[in-house]
């Protein structure tokens, strides 16, 4: 055996270049000097011939960047109100300590949010023929049924409200009554820093209460700190996606079907949570 040259024409750039390359287009258009936020093949061509005087197919461009390890992909927003050091600190102390203290308690652990189902409908991705994109009618009325819950992280028991107006401090504590009244556990409550949550109304209720119920803040602006988010998302996509309804009546008994299967499978709620609480922490609190 012997070693050889590869068959085909060689490559444009040297390893190095692509490594630089990499970086470039990991930095992003703007940082290029590019006046969008959006890469594309043509704003790729340009920018290897600009920093290797090499000129590409404008086609091949996008070859050459998944041969690199790059997609095209969709961007998500981020705040810029993030703490990231608060959120490693909540991860790797706090929410161990939360575990740990629920079960020498015998607590319910519970996480709590809210979230609007629009009459209007939502759109996701199902099969159609190809090239028919799927139609879906919509009223275009702007009114939503709002839900407010908390899931057990333990069991996956579902605690449910819905109501037409906005959420308030008021409506937020006649939630609460009646779980405290329907359970005999401790309950620890871990919720984000809603302005209901955290109003003067709330905080009395929470103290009148104090024997029972404890309340713990997530980091600002986590909600993937928060597994109903998951729950959220399934009902959405069972009750709202791809459907319409004409009459507000019809929307609010599709969310009450679902809620009443959640809350009827706790174990499916429990799977949706998985167990990426668990990773983070480092810790088996799954089990």
């Amino acid at each position: 055996m012997r070693y050889g040259t590869a068959p085909g024409r060689p490559c444009k750039l040297t390893p190095t270049q692509k490594d630089r390359l990499k970086a470039l287009v990991t930095a992003g258009p703007l940082a290029a000097g590019y006046p969008t936020g959006c890469w594309s093949s043509l704003l790729l061509q340009d920018l290897i011939y600009r920093a290797f005087g090499q000129l590409y197919n404008a086609h091949y461009v996008c070859a050459l960047l998944r041969n690199l390890g790059f997609s095209f992909q969709k961007a998500r927003f981020v705040s810029d109100h993030l703490d990231e050091e608060r959120r490693r600190h909540w991860r790797a102390t706090e929410w161990p300590a939360l575990v740990r203290q629920a079960r020498a308690r015998g607590a319910l652990l519970l996480f709590g949010d809210e979230a609007s189902f629009a009459q209007w409908g939502s759109l996701a991705d199902t099969g159609a023929p190809r090239g028919q994109q799927p139609l879906v009618l919509t009223c275009g009325r702007r009114r939503a049924a709002k839900v407010v819950g908390l899931i057990d992280y333990f069991t996956g028991r579902l605690f449910y409200h819905s109501q037409t107006e906005r959420c308030t401090a008021q409506s937020y504590c006649a939630f609460l009554a009646p779980v405290l009244a329907r359970t005999a556990q401790p309950l620890m409550l871990i919720q984000d820093g809603a302005k209901y949550h955290t109003a003067a109304a709330t905080k009395e209720f929470v103290a009148a209460h104090a024997p029972r119920l404890s309340v713990y803040q997530l980091p600002s602006y986590s909600p993937d700190y928060n597994p109903i988010e998951h729950l959220w998302k399934t009902m959405k996509r069972r009750t709202t996606h791809n459907r319409y309804f004409p009459e507000f009546t019809l929307l609010c008994a599709s969310v009450e079907e679902g809620r009443a299967y959640f809350q009827a499978h706790p174990a499916e709620v429990k799977h949706l949570m998985g167990t990426y609480l668990a990773h983070m922490a480092g810790l088996d609190v799954a089990a």
